[in-house]
């Protein structure tokens, strides 16, 4: 354990690797952040249950209970940020972890300082308070501080990244954003991952908006461009 107790920051690192997790908790405790490590899925939940945190880093490739069964675990219960680590290059694990709600990714190896900023990054996303900003647009109501989205006056369910790609679409209610400027428009221009993936997280917000059920959908596609946001609701 590091040396920062009293740090209002405390992450769990769910990795297997222990030199990792050496490295990791001295650079984090000289930037005010307390790591607490759990070598495998299985400690890991119970950690999660008995102790607060602030966001979770997890390893995908571990043995026994890899970090994608983790991650369906943990979004069973909360919204608490995680950051996968995938290894480089592997694409499928990347939008699986995204889908499934992860707010980013990073792939190693990765610098101690890299995933610092990606942690902060995530950590402003997440805090209320720090953006007062509200979008009602197509009956459709976001509240950016509390990243709540209603729809009717029901609340709507919506993984992180879901979440960031709608506020991108809203807040240009009427014009189009190209399919490839998409994840830096919702401030995910880390994220590299193909447009079908795009597509994918697009069809997901659709279902849970209701698309199917509107002759006027809310969210339409420009073929070959990207998408628009309807300014009203037909």
């Amino acid at each position: 354990m590091g040396n920062g107790e009293n740090s209002s920051i405390r992450v769990l690192l769910v990795d297997d690797d222990h030199k990792l997790y050496q490295l990791l908790d001295e650079y984090f405790a000289n930037n005010s952040v307390v790591l607490r490590h759990a070598p495998d899925g299985l400690s890991a939940l119970p950690a999660l249950r008995d102790e607060t945190f602030d966001a979770v880093l997890l390893d995908i490739m571990m043995p026994g209970m890899d970090g994608l069964e983790v991650l369906r675990r943990i979004r069973e219960k909360s919204r608490l940020p995680v950051i996968m680590l995938t290894a480089k290059g592997d694409e499928t694990d990347r939008v699986v972890g995204l889908e499934l709600g992860a707010d980013d990714y990073l792939a190693k190896p990765f610098s101690p300082r890299e995933l610092l900023a990606r942690l902060r990054a995530v950590l402003r996303r997440a805090q209320p308070g720090l953006q007062q900003e509200r979008l009602s647009v197509g009956g459709v109501d976001i509240d950016l501080g509390a990243r709540r989205v209603q729809l009717g006056g029901d609340a709507i369910e919506l993984t992180g990244l879901e979440f960031d790609l709608l506020a991108a679409l809203a807040r240009r209610a009427g014009r189009v954003v190209p399919r490839n400027q998409l994840l830096a428009e919702a401030g995910r221009d880390g994220i590299s991952v193909g447009e079908r993936a795009i597509d994918v997280h697009i069809s997901h917000l659709r279902r849970k908006l209701k698309d199917d059920q509107r002759q006027a959908k809310l969210i339409q596609t420009v073929r070959g461009v990207g998408y628009v946001f309807a300014r009203d609701e037909a």
